[in-house]
């Protein structure tokens, strides 16, 4: 399971930029064509902030849909996979522009 890596580094990150300070909650972008899946980073954050300045940290994770840019004909599409067709003339060839995002946008953290 590659997320529990993916969040260990969730925390490496936000340990790095807290400045010793308990963080009370954090903002997580996921793309739906990253190939990680929220629900098992929900599950391994707890597992992996226990007994740090995360533990008990509110996990806030933000999907952003895949979107595309066909080569062809210009249309921005929807994407749900990386081998998606134009909505508009069916091209393979698409540019993808969202939707592969895996960051954390925000930390809170205590005064």
């Amino acid at each position: 399971m590659h997320e529990m890596s993916i969040t260990q580094g969730i925390i490496d990150l936000c340990l790095e930029h807290s400045d010793g300070r308990r963080i009370l909650s954090l903002d997580v972008e996921i793309g739906e064509l990253s190939n990680v899946v929220p629900e098992a980073i929900e599950f391994c954050f707890e597992a992996c902030s226990r007994d740090t300045l995360l533990e008990g940290a509110r996990l806030n994770i933000s999907r952003i849909p895949g979107r595309a840019l066909c080569q062809e004909c210009g249309a921005e599409t929807a994407v749900a996979d990386l081998y998606a067709a134009c909505g508009n003339c069916g091209s393979f060839q698409l540019k993808i522009t969202t939707g592969e995002e895996m960051r954390v946008r925000e930390i809170e953290v205590d005064e």
